[in-house]
């Protein structure tokens, strides 16, 4: 090996060994707002719920494993075609309900369809709605009357209606399934972080380094990218984590009026719809509400204590009043 080859080794391992010790400096000093989230009683409180309901839905073959020959394991499986639910038993612990439906099986692979929902809706409507109300708020004048105005066309329709309108206009098209109820909700559910997020670039972009860049002749794509967005995003982030378990609720709603899962999917929603005939029975078959409505309550709980914790962590004013 020649001396070039050496010292450029040698160049290599003292690179790595700084990157190393920066990732350790960083783990036994962690920045205020991880050191913050790490003691806060409700960060910690959401973060064990969602990472039981994580490791539920990374488990959900060995936990509840899908019949033999099974095309799709997200599909329910069912024990005859009896109307009646049947209470639990060995065969099936938690019963089965409407049309023998097993129970235990749709809330464990429910799981699943619960974080792919809230994840999915969540990412895409804060992509977009941060596209708009960056570009809105940066360009301003006649771009931002335009976003604006089309912004607040989407707002005036109830959400919850909205969707509900929409995913029944697109079943026919795109058959009943999860992505005709995650389209519906995205296409109503972005207007709120493009209003947020506008609002919190206005004050950003008059900043000093802002202003800074600008003279330095950086490009708008940089500034946006590099000096505004990163300032303003907090507040989209805390409003985005607790707005998980909101569309997850909402699908569940579009399920159980039958234009969000197909029948038999895996879904909380929709095994919560089997149960609608039998409510004047529930002291008899409470199973069939009470497991999967207590997975709903449990998961939009969680990601609500993450959200909250967030908060509470950086808006330093709301933390002064709750310490009053």
């Amino acid at each position: 090996m020649t001396t070039v080859e050496e010292a450029k080794l040698l160049e290599k391992e003292a690179e790595a060994a700084g990157t190393l010790r920066s990732w350790a400096d960083k783990i036994r000093h962690p920045s205020p707002i991880v050191r913050r989230f790490l003691t806060n009683p409700l960060s910690m409180a959401g973060t064990v719920g969602v990472l039981l309901f994580a490791i539920i839905a990374i488990a959900a073959p060995v936990l509840a494993p899908p019949p033999e020959k099974s095309r799709d394991p997200y599909q329910i499986p069912r024990d005859g075609y009896r109307a009646e639910p049947r209470a639990p038993s060995e065969e099936h612990i938690w019963g089965t309900t409407e049309g023998q439906y097993d129970v235990y099986y749709g809330v464990i692979w429910g799981t699943r369809t619960a974080f792919q929902v809230g994840l999915v809706i969540t990412l895409s409507t804060v992509a977009i709605g941060l596209v708009v109300g960056t570009l809105s708020s940066y360009y301003g004048g006649w771009v931002d009357e335009a976003m604006m105005r089309g912004t607040e066309i989407f707002m005036a329709f109830p959400f919850l209606m909205a969707a509900i309108t929409m995913a029944a206009v697109l079943q026919p098209r795109l058959g009943k399934s999860l992505l005709t109820g995650m389209v519906a909700l995205i296409t109503f559910g972005w207007p709120t972080y493009a209003r947020l997020i506008r609002g919190d670039i206005l004050s950003v972009k008059e900043r000093d380094y802002v202003l800074a860049a600008r003279v330095m002749a950086a490009s708008d794509i940089r500034i946006m990218l590099r000096h505004i967005v990163p300032n303003a995003i907090f507040p989209t982030l805390v409003v985005g984590s607790m707005d998980i378990g909101t569309y997850v609720l909402s699908f569940a709603a579009l399920s159980f009026l039958g234009v969000g899962a197909e029948v038999g999917y895996a879904d909380w929603g929709q095994m919560i719809s089997f149960a609608r005939n039998w409510i004047p029975n529930l002291a008899e078959y409470w199973y069939i509400l009470i497991y999967p409505g207590g997975a709903i309550l449990l998961f939009c709980l969680a990601w609500n204590l993450i959200g909250d914790a967030f908060r509470d962590i950086l808006d330093p004013k709301l933390r002064r009043i709750r310490q009053q």
